[in-house]
């Protein structure tokens, strides 16, 4: 059997053609993302609950020349989830990317937390980007067309402290699970499902963290917090076509945090 013909290196970046869908968009590391898709060339729905803040994420994209649309969406609700898939279908196309950002730490000791901010952690961190992902996977399958899902998970779900975020760690190292799981299920379609796990990266999230608890740098082993720019590289690396046998995998971009 011959071997294919692959450019050397077989290396790319372009994105033209495809859409991606990106939840927790509004801020952050989801805001990175959707413009770090959208300037390799993708069509890019962002998806968050503050209309304002996607609004704005919106403006900078297209005045970057790129291409997108706002979807408000909050992630428990399982209708929401389809009328917002729907919602980018009828902009942009079938989504092709799907990038599962959206998450909410819980930042209370186990025994201290209610059982609806025990339900909001779950729904938020879990149940909403599995529901996300298979309605996006089905739609996939009867377009017959590939795609990839990336679920950002955390360093935490590989190590806990015991500073008061138990069930954040839980949910995150479940989703881990999920995205080893799915890999398996829809690699017969041409779906690819990854993760990413981030250490300590500059958000809105590690922002809230920090005014809690303290500025943790020095303790951190290279005493640093990493910038959101620099996980561009993974993402487009499990998006574009030259990691297509990479599925079921996590990496972990954490600046060695998690191998204390």
């Amino acid at each position: 059997m011959t071997a294919p013909s692959f450019p050397l290196p077989y290396v790319g970046s372009r994105l033209d053609g495809q859409v991606a869908l990106v939840t927790g968009a509004s801020s952050g590391l989801g805001r990175r993302f959707a413009r770090t898709l959208a300037a390799a060339g993708a069509g890019v729905a962002v998806a968050g609950r503050r209309a304002d803040r996607l609004d704005m994420v919106s403006a900078e994209i297209r005045k970057a020349g790129g291409s997108c649309v706002p979807v408000l969406l909050d992630v428990v609700d399982a209708e929401q989830i389809v009328n917002a898939v729907d919602k980018v279908e009828a902009a942009l196309g079938t989504v092709t990317i799907l990038v599962n950002n959206a998450g909410i730490p819980d930042a209370q000791r186990a025994h201290k937390m209610s059982v609806q901010l025990i339900d909001s952690v779950i729904d938020t961190n879990l149940r909403g980007p599995y529901i996300l992902s298979c309605e996006v996977a089905r739609r996939l399958i009867a377009a017959r067309l590939p795609g990839r899902i990336v679920n950002i998970s955390s360093i935490g779900a590989f190590r806990y402290d015991g500073n008061g975020a138990a069930l954040y760690s839980i949910t995150k190292a479940a989703l881990n699970r999920m995205t080893e799981a799915l890999a398996v299920e829809w690699a017969r379609y041409g779906i690819n499902v990854n993760g990413i796990a981030p250490g300590a990266f500059r958000s809105e999230m590690m922002d809230g963290m920090i005014e809690r608890i303290g500025d943790f740098t020095d303790q951190l082993p290279r005493k640093r917090i990493g910038d959101p720019a620099q996980l561009d590289s993974t993402l487009l690396y499990l998006v574009a076509p030259e990691s297509e046998l990479v599925t079921g995998t996590i990496i972990k971009v954490d600046d060695g945090q998690g191998t204390r």
